[in-house]
C-alpha cells in the first residue's frame, strides 16, 4: 500500500494559484505569450515572451493588480511611492490611491551615461524626499534590478527610506539591495542558444515577429506646421 501523498505548504499553494491569475490577467492585455517558440533581440530563443508596453494597458486591470500590491504593503506606513518609466508610473498611481496612508506620486527617469545606466530624479521632486520619508518603489517589470537598486541608493542618498519594493513582474534571479519585495508574478524565461534549443530540435517553426516588430517599430508623430 503506498503512503499518502505529502500535503503542500496552503502558503505556497496560494502563492501558486494567484501568479497563475496574474498570469491569466497579462495575457488577456496581450502582454504575456506563452507556448511559442519566439527569437529573442538577444539572438536567443525562448517558449515566454512579454511586451512591456502593453502591461499596463487595461486601466481595470491595472487598478486591481496595484491594489494586490497595496494591500500587501498596507502594514507599512508610506509617504510617497516613486517609479521610472510611463507604464510603473501608471501602476504607481494605482497603487499609491488603494494604500491607506494616501501617499503620493512622484517619478524618476532613467538612461545612459557613458555606457552605463543611471536614474535621475527632477529638482521638482528632490524637496519630497527628506530624512525619515518612507518610500515604496514600485515598477512593472524587473528583468535584471539594476534600475531598483540605483532607485534605492538615491532615495537613501537624500535621507529617505526605502520601505519595500512592488512590482507586477520580476525575474526569480534578481535580487534587489536586501529590501522586501513583492511581485504578482515571479519568473524567469527559459533562454536558449539556437544551436541547443530543444524547439528547433523539434522542428518547431521560430516566431520572428517581435524582433521584426521592434526593428521597424517607428512612433507615430505629427509636427506643427511652418508659419507662413
Amino acid at each position: 500500500m503506498s503512503g499518502a501523498a505529502p500535503k503542500k505548504d496552503p502558503v505556497a499553494v496560494e502563492a501558486e494559484v494567484r501568479e497563475k491569475i496574474h498570469l491569466e490577467i497579462l495575457k488577456r492585455t496581450g502582454a504575456y505569450h506563452a507556448n511559442d517558440h519566439v527569437l529573442l533581440p538577444s539572438g536567443q530563443h525562448t517558449t515566454e515572451y512579454i511586451e512591456k508596453t502593453l502591461v499596463t494597458t487595461e486601466p481595470s486591470f491595472t487598478e486591481g493588480l496595484g491594489g494586490v500590491i497595496a494591500k500587501h504593503f498596507a502594514q507599512w506606513p508610506v509617504d510617497l511611492v516613486l517609479s521610472t518609466g510611463p507604464g510603473a508610473l501608471i501602476l504607481s498611481h494605482c497603487v499609491a490611491r488603494a494604500h491607506p496612508s494616501r501617499p503620493i506620486v512622484i517619478y524618476g527617469a532613467k538612461g545612459l551615461s557613458r555606457g552605463k545606466r543611471r536614474v535621475t530624479l527632477p529638482v521638482e521632486f528632490q524637496r519630497l524626499l527628506r530624512p525619515g520619508t518612507r518610500v515604496l518603489l514600485v515598477e512593472d517589470l524587473v528583468s535584471s534590478g539594476t534600475t531598483l537598486n540605483l532607485l534605492i541608493e538615491l532615495v537613501e542618498h537624500l535621507g529617505a527610506q526605502v520601505v519595500g519594493v512592488g512590482c507586477l513582474w520580476r525575474r526569480t534571479s534578481v535580487e534587489v539591495d536586501s529590501k522586501p519585495v513583492f511581485s504578482l508574478v515571479s519568473r524567469d524565461f527559459p533562454t536558449y542558444d539556437p544551436e541547443e534549443c530543444p524547439l528547433c530540435r523539434k522542428g518547431v517553426p521560430l516566431n520572428e515577429e517581435f524582433v521584426k516588430r521592434s526593428g521597424h517599430r517607428r512612433p507615430s508623430s505629427v509636427q506643427e506646421p511652418n508659419s507662413s
